[in-house]
């Protein structure tokens, strides 16, 4: 009798799991039109991060770990999928006039949903962190902070060199984009409403 309630006990668990996990997911998918309210409530928790740092001041080697992780995942969002320096046979960027003329859009390494989606996890774990007086380990953080400055310097200098040298721009620019699309008009909501009836 026990074996059978115990193996329905982590049925249950398993399935309360997996209903919790498609809610999240669902909750995800409904986000990724809406950019500008994703990075505020990011911002509103890496805010609340560090007035808790503030507060208690200390969990400062969590500071600093979280500024590299952002870091790290800020130089993916900031890189192509396809390093150039890395692509000696196949399609790489434009390098001259004539190839630049046609539009191609930028594909980043880290795209911009997941990169909000870890930076997102990251201050929140590391929120979570800062309640537990183990990860308070005693530190001199003007030293982190000129750590994270010169490292911040640097590896930046390193991708707007990389950036300048194989000429892209991490950002896509020119493409067009219409007032009115996505917007279904007429009894059937298609893209024939209105249209000329000519030769009918």
């Amino acid at each position: 009798m026990m074996e059978g309630t115990d193996h329905e006990d982590t049925s249950s668990l398993d399935q309360t799991a997996a209903n919790l996990k498609r809610a999240v997911q669902y909750w995800l998918d409904k986000s990724t039109i809406y950019p500008l309210q994703r990075w505020m409530a990011f911002l509103a928790l890496f805010a609340l991060f560090f007035l808790r740092i503030y507060l208690v001041q200390g969990y400062f080697i969590i500071a600093y770990g979280l500024g590299i992780f952002l870091l790290n995942n800020f130089i993916a969002f900031l890189s192509p999928l396809d390093d150039p320096s890395d692509l000696s046979d196949g399609p790489s960027l434009p390098t001259t006039q004539r190839e630049a003329k046609e539009y191609k859009p930028f594909t980043r390494r880290l795209p911009e949903f997941k990169f909000w989606l870890t930076c997102f996890k990251g201050a929140g774990t590391s929120f979570f962190m800062t309640f537990f007086p183990i990860f308070d380990v005693p530190v001199f953080w003007p030293i982190l902070v000129m750590y994270f400055a010169v490292l911040f310097f640097m590896t930046m200098k390193r991708q707007i060199q990389h950036m300048y040298k194989h000429k892209y721009v991490p950002f896509s620019f020119g493409k067009s984009k219409y007032s009115n699309a996505g917007v279904e008009t007429g009894a059937f909501g298609g893209g024939m409403y209105g249209a000329s009836r000519k030769g009918m």
